[in-house]
């Protein structure tokens, strides 16, 4: 079939005067064709309307396509079973033609941005060797919407408290901030709606507004509004882990860092420059980094078990022995465990990363070889003594009954004395004590009576009739 241009060369020269037999001899066609043309004085490509084999079973191919939930391979079982003799391919090329099953193709989005104006972030998961094992990682990645400059690292889970973390480092890697920062619509930043809807965790909004920045959201569906950040994981993916192997956490993430410089320095054939010489024209107009940030940790409240630890994600770190028992306060960071007892450090330990539950023992910590550990009472049995000292005797029998350091009892009746007045508390406890009863529901059961006894006491007399 000839084309529209030789089509348009044909019809100019036959308005030259020239005949059929020479126009076809100058362009190399049939002067049938050449006929053809000047017939239909029309430079237009004719279109080709041929019946389709599929064409007759078009309303059952709709039903079938529905019921078979979209499988065109059954579609042309159920076809042919019911006498239709075309292909699979001729269904799969009816149904590209006519749109079923697949939507048009909408053209992609293409988005302009000044320096400093945008900064995109995401996750993706992500499998490598790590360890000599291979082990699913999710890598967090941030990059600059004018100047591409890159930046990532690599977690075993990531959490609000981690995204915290991943932040601070990649606004001190390049330096400042842009005003804004796409994200999808993930939980570890929204606290409801989406796209313009979005409403931040107060956590996170505080957190932006410290490095004058703020997050918004694309719409739903809207993938295209994220590709600077989407784009480069298929690189990474391809590129930083292929063939690598990593030992530990630690040099995953500085190699990654490493391949990040290495990266943003090299020429792009797309931006006509480097990232870093583009970052060059950026960087005035980020927002400074503060003067001063605090560090970002998440607080747990842990109680010192009988062997001197805490545990944090599963792994244990050791305490000193003198605070077993006791309730401290466990600071995690980006890479540390601190231990706090009030305002005063107790321990520090590096943080481990792997899913593996592990124990970290600081030699510091255990008492001298040899030496029996002398364990005081627990914090709820001091408590008790200091408020009630009438219940030293029942203290004292209660935990020879009670297994281990009687740790949940002693919490249970220190409970019942802030919950409940003292005299019915002490009036049950001596009842108990006499008849060597020592469970603890029953004596709240004592309590509670007594309480009704005191507090809401009825005049079960018969009232006189007589009485004004």
């Amino acid at each position: 079939m000839l084309d529209q241009s030789t089509r348009k060369t044909i019809l100019e020269l036959h308005t030259r005067g020239l005949g059929s037999r020479r126009i076809a001899k100058l362009l190399g066609v049939s002067r049938g064709a050449v006929r053809e043309v000047i017939q239909r004085d029309s430079s237009i490509v004719p279109s080709l309307s041929r019946a389709e084999k599929a064409d007759p079973y078009r309303d059952e191919i709709l039903e079938l396509f529905a019921s078979c939930k979209c499988n065109l391979a059954r579609v042309h079982e159920e076809l042919v079973a019911k006498g239709a003799s075309f292909s699979y391919q001729a269904l799969t090329a009816f149904c590209r033609r006519h749109g079923i099953g697949k939507p048009p193709k909408t053209p992609a989005g293409n988005y302009h941005f000044e320096p400093g104006v945008e900064m995109q972030h995401d996750t993706s998961p992500h499998r490598l060797h790590l360890g000599g094992k291979q082990v699913l990682v999710q890598t967090a990645s941030l990059v600059l919407c004018y100047s591409r400059m890159l930046f990532f690292q690599m977690f075993p889970r990531f959490d609000r408290f981690t995204c915290k973390t991943f932040l601070a480092d990649a606004l001190h890697y390049i330096g400042g901030a842009c005003k804004s920062c796409m994200i999808d619509n993930t939980h570890v930043v929204v606290l409801r709606g989406t796209g313009r809807e979005m409403v931040p965790v107060p956590e996170m909004e505080a957190f932006a507004e410290r490095y004058g920045f703020c997050f918004h959201a694309h719409e739903k569906g809207d993938a295209n509004r994220s590709a600077r950040v989407e784009r480069p994981f298929h690189f990474i993916e391809n590129n930083f882990l292929a063939g690598r192997e990593f030992a530990d956490w630690n040099q995953l993430n500085a190699m990654a860092r490493t391949w990040c410089d290495e990266k943003n320095a090299l020429f792009r054939k797309r931006l006509h420059a480097a990232p870093r010489e583009l970052f060059a024209a950026e960087i005035p107009t980020l927002e400074p980094l503060p003067e001063w940030v605090p560090e970002v940790y998440r607080l747990h409240q842990r109680i010192v078990d009988v062997e001197g630890y805490v545990t944090v994600h599963g792994h244990r770190y050791s305490v000193p022995y003198e605070f077993i028992g006791r309730q401290v306060e466990v600071r995690e960071t980006k890479d540390r465990v601190l231990v706090y007892r009030g305002p005063r450090e107790l321990a520090a330990h590096n943080k481990l990363l792997d899913t593996k539950p592990q124990r970290v023992t600081e030699p510091k910590h255990r008492p001298p070889r040899g030496t029996a550990i002398k364990r005081g009472p627990i914090e709820e049995e001091r408590k008790l003594l200091d408020a009630l000292p009438q219940l030293h005797d029942y203290i004292t029998e209660l935990k020879q009954r009670a297994p281990g350091r009687a740790t949940l009892v002693l919490r249970f009746l220190w409970s019942m004395a802030r919950d409940y007045p003292h005299p019915s508390l002490l009036a049950a406890v001596r009842i108990a004590h006499h008849y060597g009863m020592y469970d603890l529901g029953r004596l709240e059961r004592m309590v509670l009576r007594n309480i009704g006894d005191d507090f809401f006491t009825l005049n079960n007399e018969p009232e006189d009739p007589n009485d004004p």
